[in-house]
């Protein structure tokens, strides 16, 4: 056997480490005062379901990575408007490569930290829930990474997933 430096499988957040671009398994657990309380409950399940498919991060107009905060804001009265009565968030999961469009988890437990914080998230559900609007979020356990340092490959001692 051999030691392994890696992000926990369980990690609810992971930050990249933008010198090494590797990912850090980051300990959250704000403060009671600090944590989103929700102020909206989940929709009730519409006669017909009309679903929005996003990608939280491609939701800006600028050329930049979007945040939860900002397609909170921005986006969902848009979708809202459209008449629809649901967002399917794509690569909502952490994944190291952001190229991947979120299909190489390597954090299950993490959403994706390019967007935010998982209190960020959070707002956005809340937010999406107070406009009427059903969230599913799109995780893809199938997909994931082979990377042995913040994914979960080699976490049994085995070089495949």
């Amino acid at each position: 056997g051999q030691w392994i430096e890696r992000v926990p499988a369980w990690t609810k957040l992971a930050w990249q480490d933008h010198t090494t671009n590797l990912f850090n398994g980051v300990f959250w657990e704000p403060p009671m005062d600090e944590r989103h309380r929700f102020r909206h409950s989940r929709p009730a399940r519409p006669e017909n379901l009309k679903i929005y498919e996003a990608h939280v991060g491609m939701g800006s107009c600028e050329p930049k990575v979007a945040t939860y905060v900002e397609f909170a804001d921005e986006v969902l009265p848009r979708i809202k408007r459209m008449g629809y009565n649901a967002v399917q968030l794509m690569a909502i999961a952490e994944h190291a490569h952001y190229g991947c469009f979120g299909y190489h988890v390597t954090s299950f437990f993490a959403p994706a930290s390019r967007s935010g914080t998982p209190e960020e998230l959070k707002y956005m559900v809340d937010t999406a829930h107070g406009l009427g609007i059903i969230v599913l979020m799109d995780l893809v356990h199938a997909h994931a990474s082979s990377n042995a340092l913040d994914g979960i490959a080699m976490m049994d001692g085995t070089d495949h997933c």
